[in-house]
């Protein structure tokens, strides 16, 4: 393996288009456009191999819930031997409107616990991070977590599902050696 795409979310039918969710559904999104499944039990997560790029890439959705995403993540790290400066992580993020995307290559973890925990297990912020907005409560008096544990509504969802092609040819972008230039097509 030459890269890691994850995508963070929690596992369970419950959870499956929930706001927290986006990393899981941009990834199997990624898969079916290469072709692949994410099928295999293998680091805590359920796994895939994809092509993209001529680079071999792992696909993961980490099974340990969010906020032990980081599990997973340094296991299959570790076992590939991938640096973290090749690992790109999709998640969700309250701070953004929903269906906005920001393409990061390092940072702190901003209130997220499974990039908390990615970074407790890497040792590190230096890794890519997409960070797909959810956050359009018309109540602020709605909890957080209740919020992000919510069901995207059917607008919600075109305007995530209208990032998957940008994430996916901005990953294309980045593991063939273009960062700076997936930053300034697809971030904003």
């Amino acid at each position: 393996m030459d890269y890691i795409i994850v995508g963070l979310g929690n596992p369970g039918p419950e959870y499956s288009k929930t706001r927290h969710n986006a990393g899981f559904l941009t990834v199997d999104y990624i898969a079916k456009k290469c072709g692949t499944s994410i099928d295999r039990l293998k680091f805590k997560a359920l796994c895939g191999s994809a092509d993209i790029g001529g680079k071999k890439v792992l696909l993961m959705k980490p099974q340990t819930l969010m906020n032990h995403s980081g599990e997973a993540v340094g296991e299959a790290a570790r076992f590939y031997k991938i640096p973290p400066e090749r690992i790109m992580v999709i998640q969700d993020d309250i701070a953004l409107p929903t269906g906005k995307l920001r393409i990061r290559k390092t940072g702190s973890d901003g209130g997220h616990n499974g990039i908390k925990n990615i970074i407790l297990h890497l040792s590190t912020q230096n890794f890519i991070r997409f960070k797909l907005g959810v956050s359009d409560r018309e109540n602020p008096n709605i909890p957080l977590m209740d919020w992000v544990l919510g069901k995207f509504t059917d607008e919600e969802m075109k305007l995530i599902e209208a990032k998957y092609e940008n994430i996916y040819k901005a990953a294309e972008m980045i593991i063939d050696g273009k960062f700076d230039l997936a930053l300034s097509r697809y971030n904003g």
